[in-house]
């Protein structure tokens, strides 16, 4: 009996490609060729030489659909032999049989392998494979990165000074800010979770645009009604932070579904830690993602915690990379605190979001060096040592520091006169910000109806009437 389908409409394109594919590969990870074999490689493309092995004959088509699926038109009524095995074919796809009895393991013999381009001392690994970097890249990936860094701590002073009332760091994860943000254009969606302003630092928002947020003053883009670090830029397309783990994912994947349809070049990207991966959203979004082949690029900053629940209370799987492949979606695992892994890894799935119109899983091992926010004590849940061990020996601004010097392009007194310049800019940025009124309370009422209800015209004046009743309770600094 012929399954049900549905019937391709004529200005559908999507079947049609569909049918012209061939076999796509299992997987990325795999041991990379030698930089011999991969210059002698019949592809034309830089991604298939950076990866290498049989995988470089498919990298480099760009058709926007693909038969990825173990698609099937018939049900076959009676099973068939093939090659001696007994197979049906289910309305998923052909199955073989077994007379023999075997659960499929929990978990494999070995860890998945996490890519890495530079060892901790800065210095390439031997017969390794990576994007190049000119010295102009790198020195600002490098600049960015310690902007990102200073920038984390003196707003940290500032909430423990009462000047703002929340902050949340970066520190320990700025290769992932920095590097991945590099690898992408400003065409690419980006759909955070509150631990990458470095993303927006990369795209252009200025360190007054983050003082105007962190202060919710007249020039801040949300108007004050956003907590601290909950950046945003229409300007930059990058979609406002939401304190809400995880609802960003979906997000991004209707939206990468949005630019496939429009044949857009460009691809969608989120960010989300290793506590979103526990919320049902992050399933379903990788879910849609997969079936409908949607260009998306899902960025996991496993960082050992979510707030004080240990990777080991949260999953039993190995990490988050794994989840891929059972979804159907290709991933890879990058030591997140090297710099040049994360560009080359996120160029890699960029180039087959866009040109093989599909998803991509990255997950970043790093570690969370600082506390989750101002609002929490990390070291009542793990050692203050280990903490410290991974702020200094781990430290991906260091390592990524070793290599531009190794190269000649970077000096004890570039770094002076680039931490100082920083600071000075910052600390200005915060005197500015901090004289720059508050938005009216009217403000809080608007952006949503183009004329507002009578309920919220009611909730105004009953607030303005509170205020007026009660001035001692409420800031005198908010225009009324």
């Amino acid at each position: 009996m012929a399954l049900c389908r549905r019937k391709p409409c004529a200005a559908s394109q999507f079947e049609l490609l569909r049918r012209s594919r061939g076999p796509a590969p299992a997987s990325l990870i795999g041991a990379p060729m030698s930089a011999a074999a991969a210059a002698a490689a019949p592809s034309s493309s830089w991604l298939a030489r950076l990866i290498g092995g049989p995988r470089a004959g498919w990298v480099g088509r760009t058709p926007r659909c693909s038969p990825r699926r173990f698609e099937s038109t018939v049900a076959e009524k009676l099973p068939r032999f093939a090659s001696g095995n007994l197979t049906m074919d289910f309305p998923g796809g052909k199955v073989a049989f077994t007379p023999k009895m075997s659960f499929i393991s929990e978990s494999p013999e070995e860890r998945a392998h996490c890519y890495r381009v530079l060892d901790e001392d800065g210095q390439p690994l031997v017969h390794g494979s990576f994007v190049q970097v000119s010295e102009q890249v790198a020195v600002r990936m490098y600049s960015e990165m310690v902007t990102l860094q200073t920038m984390d701590n003196i707003f940290y002073e500032a909430q423990r000074q009462g000047r703002i009332s929340f902050y949340v760091t970066s520190i320990g994860e700025e290769a992932i800010n920095i590097a991945s943000a590099a690898a992408l254009t400003f065409d690419d969606l980006v759909f955070p979770q509150y631990r990458e302003p470095g993303v927006l630092l990369w795209r252009g928002f200025t360190l007054q645009e983050f003082a105007n947020q962190c202060f919710g003053n007249r020039d801040d883009y949300g108007k004050g009604r956003q907590m601290p670090v909950h950046y945003g830029s229409n300007k930059l397309n990058y979609f406002t932070v939401s304190s809400t783990i995880a609802t960003q994912i979906p997000h991004a994947v209707g939206a990468a579904y949005s630019l496939k349809m429009d044949e857009k070049d460009a691809c969608a990207v989120t960010y989300f830690g290793d506590g979103g991966t526990s919320e049902g959203d992050f399933h379903a979004a990788i879910n849609f993602a997969a079936v409908r082949e949607a260009p998306v690029i899902f960025i996991c900053r496993n960082n050992g915690w979510a707030i004080s629940t240990p990777t080991a209370d949260q999953f039993r799987s190995d990490g988050i990379v794994v989840r891929g492949p059972a979804y159907g979606v290709r991933s890879i695992r990058v030591d997140g605190n090297d710099a040049l892994a994360m560009y080359s890894s996120v160029r890699a799935a960029r180039e087959m979001a866009i040109g093989e119109q599909r998803p991509i899983l990255i997950e970043a091992l790093t570690y969370r060096a600082g506390h989750h926010s101002t609002s929490d004590d990390s070291t009542k849940y793990r050692p203050a040592n280990e903490i410290e061990w991974w702020r200094t020996a781990r430290d991906p601004v260091s390592r990524l520091r070793k290599w531009i010097e190794s190269n000649g392009w970077w000096s004890d007194e570039a770094e002076s006169e680039l931490r100082s310049n920083v600071r000075k800019q910052l600390l200005h940025a915060i005197q500015v910000a901090e004289r720059v009124e508050k938005p009216p309370v009217s403000d809080l009422f608007t952006d949503v109806y183009d004329l507002p209800p009578s309920n919220l015209r009611e909730q105004e004046m009953l607030l303005r009437e509170t205020i007026k009743r009660y001035p001692q309770d409420y800031p005198g600094e908010v225009p009324v």
